[in-house]
């Protein structure tokens, strides 16, 4: 195992001081935590984002292991518990929310954050969630992924 001091003097070295600084002092929401939301954690926490905030319902299922960070062992665990598992960065700060999110609740769920990754399945959750966040949350960034559940019927 390496030590905080190793990895920190390593993304110090990738992204540079100010790089590093800006993401290590960051924290990012997650909404969805599916093919697109379980990679975007993946690569934050890898990335060195100081605090991740994982916001899901859902159960993982052997049909979600083609494409998302997900283990065998993982099937049958509710995902926000799966990921905070997870030790793409054993330094990171990993807070999570087994909820189902929906106009009534997001912008309690996500208005403490300057930045939410949007990683619905579905086009009416995705449209729901990035105009409760846009209206309800003053300065908050929503940055709106566009992933349909993989291919197919979606």
């Amino acid at each position: 195992m390496i030590t905080f001091e190793e990895y920190e003097n390593a993304l110090k070295q990738r992204h540079g001081e100010r790089i590093h600084n800006i993401l290590s002092h960051s924290s990012v929401a997650i909404a969805g935590l599916g093919g697109l939301g379980s990679n975007i954690a993946m690569y934050l926490a890898r990335a060195g984002v100081g605090h991740l905030h994982l916001v899901d319902f859902d159960k993982v299922d052997i049909t979600n292991l083609n494409r998302q960070q997900y283990d065998i062992a993982d099937l049958g665990t509710l995902k926000t518990d799966a990921l905070t598992k997870k030790r793409f960065n054993p330094f990171i700060e990993i807070t999570s929310q087994c909820v189902k999110v929906n106009e009534d609740n997001a912008a309690e769920i996500f208005g403490g954050y300057k930045i939410v990754c949007e990683a619905f399945d579905k086009a009416e959750n995705k449209a729901m969630l990035v105009n409760s966040i846009l209206s309800e949350c003053g300065d908050t960034k929503i940055v709106s992924g566009s992933g349909m559940a993989g291919f197919g019927s979606s």
